[in-house]
């Protein structure tokens, strides 16, 4: 069946009751997205302005500083794929590490951003990057186990969405205040007659308290599926799993879809900071820095609501439509910079923000229940559920490409002549800003229009496959 007859089977797919995923833990799991949507996209938002406008570390540092550890992660998560699916407790293969990681994230947190203002700035980078290191050996700890353990919550196509959509929902709920940590840094509240530097160490024990709280709710509350099945499984070696993941024709195509969006955004995730500070509001700090917050504030609003029309539109169109439409509200929002990077009216960039805030929420919520369904279709080819493995190999691509895209970041900021030192920037360094910034992800949205194409898992597919796994552990009951 083709992509364009999702929509006209959709009547015939509803969720049973057995597969619906009970509130308490459809809640809790959602809280358990606060590390990933919040916490973590926070860091890649705060480093250039914490260390480079800051403490006056170089841009390519920065970039350095921000690279290495996406490829650690692209070691650890697969790693810790591989331990999750594989753990055989009294507790289960997901909700110890969440346990464990949650509590590491929220030390290790408050670690990076306590870099000592006396080093020189060689050793304030050094710093930064071992414990950005230590933080993100948490959050894989924390993150792949609670990534898989959705995948195998429920069996059903669209309650996965739903699932998915509920940690979106409280996930984007925390990243309404994470835009503020900048502006908050910044108050005499939590600077206390320093600079934002020092703010933004005192901003980082608030967040980490928060994060034990979903932490906690997310191990204690949910129920793994499959667990049962996952006991009797013979044990994988990491290079066979490595290999059976990486030989799905499926997965590789949703894996290009969401790599080339994420290389485009990623490529110039700070660039917008750089032209709010330096272009719209000409290096005033304080002025640009309501303006972000103001921007995240909006960012975790519109993705809080969009989850409610994209949970009815995915049943409507399916999910490849769905994620299509996801792109071009992307592309969209990026047009629109052209005109509403205005310095006389700088607040017009929280136009282009609903789109892309729309856009982002709808494409990674549908990514994760896409892995989802791919996991399925290897249960039914190889007979073994591997949803760690492949969680964590699909977050292995997008975290290689943020390493590249952190440290072309660098030299692409260089490349415009950005001056660090200066609070006015020359015309062609802003113009070049503006010009990376809007032109690199509408081009890379393309390339991920066109693989959605290709990709041949779809609703009807999806309850196929369901229903020969059904037959097939009734024959083996």
């Amino acid at each position: 069946m083709t992509q364009g007859s999702e929509s006209a089977d959709h009547k015939h797919h509803k969720t049973a009751a057995g597969d619906r995923i009970p509130w308490v833990q459809l809640i809790a799991y959602g809280m358990g997205g606060f590390v990933p949507i919040a916490l973590f996209n926070s860091v890649g938002q705060l480093s250039g302005l914490i260390l480079n406008v800051g403490l006056g570390i170089s841009a390519i540092m920065v970039g350095v500083a921000q690279m290495i550890p996406r490829f650690w992660d692209a070691i650890t998560d697969p790693i810790m794929g591989h331990l999750s699916d594989n753990t055989k407790g009294r507790w289960g293969r997901r909700r110890p590490y969440i346990f464990f990681g949650g509590i590491a994230v929220s030390i290790s947190f408050v670690l990076m951003w306590s870099v000592p203002r006396d080093w020189d700035a060689g050793d304030q980078f050094w710093y930064f990057l071992l414990m950005s290191l230590i933080f993100y050996t948490a959050v894989t700890v924390f993150e792949i186990p609670h990534g898989a353990m959705g995948m195998e919550m429920t069996d059903d196509y669209h309650e996965r969405t739903r699932l998915f959509s509920a940690k979106s929902f409280i996930g984007n709920v925390g990243a309404i205040a994470t835009p503020w940590f900048y502006a908050m840094a910044n108050w005499d509240l939590f600077k206390g007659g320093g600079d934002e530097v020092d703010g933004m160490r005192n901003v980082a024990f608030l967040a980490a308290g928060i994060v034990l709280i979903p932490a906690f709710a997310c191990a204690f509350l949910c129920k793994e599926g499959h667990r049962e099945e996952a006991t009797k499984q013979e044990r994988q070696s990491l290079l066979a799993s490595m290999k059976q993941t990486g030989s799905n024709r499926t997965f590789l195509i949703l894996v290009g879809i969401v790599f080339a969006t994420v290389m485009g955004f990623n490529v110039v995730n700070g660039f917008a900071n750089y032209i709010a500070v330096f272009y719209l509001f000409s290096g005033n700090k304080e002025a640009a820095s309501s303006l972000l917050g103001y921007n995240g504030t909006l960012w975790g609003i519109t993705s809080v609501v969009a989850v409610f029309p994209l949970v009815y539109i995915s049943k409507l169109m399916g999910k490849n439509k769905t994620m299509t439409m996801a792109i071009l509200f992307m592309g969209s929002a990026q047009a629109l910079k052209v005109v509403c990077y205005n310095p006389s009216y700088p607040y017009l960039t929280l136009i282009p923000t609903v789109l892309l805030a729309a856009g982002m929420l709808m494409f990674f919520t549908l990514a994760s229940a896409m892995v989802a369904d791919v996991c399925d279709e290897d249960d039914l080819n190889t007979g073994t559920r591997s949803e760690g493995a492949y969680y964590s190999v699909f977050w292995w691509f997008m975290k290689m490409g943020m390493a590249v895209a952190y440290f072309i970041a660098g030299i692409l900021i260089e490349l415009t002549g950005f001056d660090e030192k200066a609070d006015i920037q020359t015309d062609t360094t802003l113009l070049l800003l503006r010009v990376f910034e809007i032109g690199l992800p509408i081009g890379l949205c393309v390339i991920s229009l066109l693989l959605i194409r290709m990709y041949p898992l779809n609703e009807a597919r999806a309850y196929e496959i369901k229903d020969a796994l059904k037959k097939r552990r009734e024959t083996a009951g």
